[in-house]
């Protein structure tokens, strides 16, 4: 028998603060780029096509002595049956051994590290005096997305937020922001005060709805998309020269948030060229015809790295292309534990 920790999503939101959460995901990108982990093929099962499927990540991390693999199942009809939709799962095993150590809800988690992605995409190829900020998608990934970003570029001033589908999500979520930050994220590190002060100063900017897209983004300096969305909603005529842009939502085939042509004047990163180019928002420029796989300079490891050029004249149009790997999940995960065993949280089981 073996001793596996296993953490419930409430356990895991104690551990973690996005400012760790962050440098986790900077260095799984840079231990990547090393070639110290790596990803492995992803599985896609739909069990009834628009109503059930789900997918399986999974890589392993050699520096951290790790890998495993985290499993989402997507039930859309779960709000019948007063379930979430969406469902996670992580599990954590010991590379030198292949023993189990851990067992982890993976929905917090997974919101925690991929707030991180996109803002790590800004951090590195946005322009640092950047004051504006659009958050297209006004779900539940925006408050991390947010929050992350604000964290890491230093001179936001105006937050602009667009719901797709329905302005008043955008109403409302511009009049809760301000707590759902204080409540999900600022309350961490209420221990540790000069932190807490600092990122507070962080958080004190202007938030606005907005319902004008366009407008939106002629007026924005870094966007992040986050929707689900299968055509493009940001056209290529909007972008204004300078512009920094992580996707995020498309994580599947057939996803799409920006306008294909956007890529053929921009400067275009990823997380994982392999992934991207079959399921990321790189997919529909490749298949399209807009660009080819060569003309993806680079995935964000290398550029952390300083070993390729990211951003070359603040007139740049940039895109970061983050699908989602296993190997943050792995490295936040992995983090979760550590933290946990050292605050005696968390239930231990005999697996």
């Amino acid at each position: 028998m073996f001793k596996v920790k296993v953490l419930n999503q409430e356990v895991i939101k104690e551990t973690l603060g996005m400012k760790e959460v962050i440098e986790a995901v900077e260095k799984v990108y840079t231990l990547k780029a090393e070639e110290k982990a790596d990803v492995w093929p992803m599985i896609f099962h739909e069990f009834e096509p628009g109503v059930a499927d789900m997918d399986i990540k999974s890589g392993y991390l050699k520096d951290a002595d790790i890998y495993g693999l985290k499993l989402v199942s997507w039930y859309g009809e779960n709000n019948k049956k007063e379930l979430p939709p969406l469902i996670g799962t992580t599990l954590v095993f010991d590379m030198k051994t292949g023993v189990p150590i851990g067992l982890l809800s993976a929905e917090h988690i997974t919101g925690m590290r991929t707030g991180a992605a996109g803002a790590i995409g800004a951090k590195y190829l946005a322009n640092e005096e950047s004051e504006s900020f659009l958050m297209v998608g006004t779900g539940h990934q925006a408050p991390f997305q947010i929050a992350a970003m604000l964290m890491v570029m230093n001179h936001i001033k105006k937050v602009r937020l667009y719901d797709p589908v329905d302005f008043e999500k955008a109403k409302k979520l511009e009049e809760n922001i301000k707590d759902l930050l204080e409540e999900k994220f600022l309350s961490y590190y209420k221990e540790n005060e000069e932190t807490y002060i600092s990122l507070k100063k962080k958080f004190d900017v202007s938030f606005e709805a907005v319902e004008n897209l366009e407008d939106a983004v002629k007026k924005s300096e870094i966007i992040t998309t986050a929707t689900p969305s299968k055509k493009p909603m940001i056209m290529k005529e909007w972008v204004s020269k300078g512009t920094h842009i992580s996707c995020v939502g498309a994580d599947m085939s057939g996803k799409q948030e920006i306008d294909e042509n956007i890529f053929s004047s921009a400067k275009v990163f990823v997380d994982d060229i392999n992934q991207a180019k079959h399921v990321g928002e790189t997919e529909i420029a490749i298949k399209k015809g807009v660009i080819q796989e060569g003309d993806i300079l680079g995935e964000i490891g290398e550029l952390i790295l300083g070993n390729i050029k990211g951003r070359n004249a603040k007139e740049d149009i940039t895109v970061y292309d983050t699908t989602g790997i296993a190997l943050q999940d792995l490295m936040v995960s992995k983090l979760a534990l550590d933290l946990a065993k050292e605050k005696g949280i968390g239930e231990e089981i005999l697996l």
